[in-house]
């Protein structure tokens, strides 16, 4: 894990943005953005799914306490539903980098797509995708862990209503566990009914 400021000193605010939640087959995706300061001193930033939930939830405190700048959209399934999962991804992207349009910041957004939009013509923000980008920066990483720690708990709070299906655990991945509950009591208000597997449990209701 490497400062994004080594590879691109000549940008004095970067943004890095990740998501959390393209898979599962319930719930929201959540997406957030963190501007680190050059001289980050947080240990242990990683990619969040290489954390322990309780390292998660130590790095997030330090994380919004120390960055610049944090910010998470939460796009719901029914808007997932609607557009397809990528295009929600990207809608919340888009919000998040609205504010910076007009500034000459570097934003590095994981994964090999980035957000279409027609951006004003005197936009001076600069967007990179990065593969792999939430193991390779860390405002990035910073980025994955902010959307999962808030994805987490929202799931969390929807297992105290929906608990048959075990979200707590699963956070709406289609475990084995889940797709028993699923097939045995049918789908809930938060299932993604355009995803394969619920749409044809969903016709079946």
């Amino acid at each position: 894990m490497i400062s994004e400021y080594q590879h691109f000193p000549e940008y004095k605010k970067i943004i890095g943005i990740d998501e959390a939640g393209r898979g599962p087959v319930a719930g929201p995706v959540v997406i957030a953005a963190v501007i680190l300061p050059q001289e980050c001193d947080i240990i242990g930033i990683n990619d969040s799914k290489k954390l322990s939930a309780k390292k998660r939830d130590e790095l997030f405190k330090q994380i919004t306490f120390q960055a610049l700048h944090y910010e998470y959209k939460i796009i719901q399934h029914t808007i997932i539903d609607e557009i397809n999962i990528l295009q929600a991804t990207f809608l919340g992207m888009n919000e998040l980098l609205q504010p910076f349009l007009s500034s000459s910041h570097l934003a590095l957004i994981d994964g090999p797509h980035l957000p279409k939009k027609e951006y004003d013509e005197n936009c001076k923000l600069i967007l990179k995708s990065v593969v792999s980008g939430d193991s390779t920066y860390m405002c990035i990483a910073a980025a994955s862990i902010i959307a999962k720690v808030v994805r987490d708990s929202i799931m969390a709070n929807y297992h105290k209503k929906y608990s048959v299906y075990d979200f707590s655990n699963n956070k709406g991945y289609l475990t084995r566990k889940h797709r028993t509950a699923i097939e045995k009591h049918g789908i809930c208000p938060i299932h993604r009914r355009s995803f394969s597997l619920v749409k044809e449990i969903y016709k079946t209701q």
